[in-house]
């Protein structure tokens, strides 16, 4: 297969020979699928990117985006905040996928967006678990849904940091293991728990014999990051970069087609803390990432400094840290009641 340059470099000797070259442009939405994958973004942005774009275009009765600039963006953001009342978050990331549409596939340099409607930015204090309520919770959990949440909250991970860990990510000799590619692109170091050590031992050699088992089938692979599987071929089969919480069945790699083990979705937990927190008598509104805001604030509660808790979240800015002060019962912001002395 022709690389670009080889391509471009047969299509000039072709046409300087006499010969008439028709080249068929990608599709729109292929282009953008080309440009997020050669910056590395995950899948999941991928996605959810070409979602935002048809939108936007569907919004406009399909006219080219070429054909539209500020004012159609500008509409169609209004009306993500008064007709359909999303969030601030939800209408930021309509924008960031438009935005990358222009710059990075239409080459277009935007004016003024300032004139759009803004959802309102609300700050939420974070759903907070107690101690108890978290052994409570996970009490009603078994097997694989019990382990990964005893790593949401012995570790502080989010879901999705938890289920894409390998096994070279785990480092029992220090009693830490290292989240790479989190949120930001960020690589960072968090501890383990001590007393979820033997539990993980005892998963991983059931995890390993599904492996050997898969490459005694001919299979045993999964995808690596980036370029590595072309600098590193052999790597994908090797024990280190599988999965700590590989997917029940086979799949197909959507962008190479071969057949691999990818990790558990993400809905088979959810579903299950769900289920987990109902039959426990919680009545908080809470999820998997629950578990990452008790870890902060336990922590908090403990004495722990709020710039290693930062650390060990990952946080590029205190200031986010610094939001799990005020769910505290006590701390730099709280105030005692009067009505505690009567």
């Amino acid at each position: 297969m022709l690389d670009g340059s080889q391509f471009n470099h047969t299509c000039q000797f072709m046409k300087s020979s006499g010969f008439t070259v028709t080249v068929n442009k990608p599709r729109l939405l292929d282009q953008v699928r080309t440009q997020i994958q050669t910056r590395h973004y995950s899948l999941k942005t991928e996605n959810t990117y070409v979602s935002w774009i048809k939108r936007y275009i569907y919004f406009h009765n399909k006219r080219h985006p070429n054909e539209m600039g500020e004012k159609e963006i500008n509409e169609y953001l209004s009306f993500l905040a008064t007709d359909k009342h999303v969030s601030a978050s939800t209408q930021n990331q309509a924008l960031s996928a438009i935005l990358f549409l222009y710059k990075h596939i239409l080459r277009r340099d935007l004016g003024d967006l300032g004139n759009v409607i803004r959802a309102k930015r609300t700050r939420n204090i974070p759903v907070v678990f107690t101690k108890n309520e978290v052994g409570a919770i996970i009490n009603g959990l078994t097997g694989t849904d019990k382990l990964m949440v005893l790593l949401l909250y012995g570790s502080g991970l989010r879901l999705m940091e938890c289920l894409r860990l390998r096994v070279k990510d785990l480092d029992f000799g220090n009693m830490q293991l290292i989240v790479r590619d989190g949120k930001g692109e960020k690589d960072r170091v968090t501890l383990l728990a001590t007393n979820i050590v033997p539990q993980l031992k005892k998963h991983l050699k059931r995890v390993r014999q599904i492996h050997d088992s898969d490459l005694e089938k001919g299979y045993g692979k999964v995808s690596l990051p980036y370029a590595l599987e072309r600098k590193y071929p052999a790597a994908s089969s090797e024990w280190s970069w599988q999965y700590i919480f590989p997917s029940n069945k086979l799949s197909r790699d959507p962008q190479t087609g071969e057949v691999k083990r990818h990790h558990i979705n993400e809905s088979v937990l959810q579903r299950a803390v769900k289920r987990a927190i109902k039959s426990s008598g919680v009545f908080k509104h809470g999820g998997c990432h629950t578990f990452r805001h008790s870890f902060a604030t336990h922590l908090l509660e403990d004495g722990y400094d709020i710039r290693t808790i930062q650390e060990l979240l990952g946080h590029k800015s205190l200031e986010t840290t610094m939001i799990y002060t005020h769910v505290l019962n006590k701390g730099p912001l709280a105030v005692k009641s009067p009505g505690d002395n009567l």
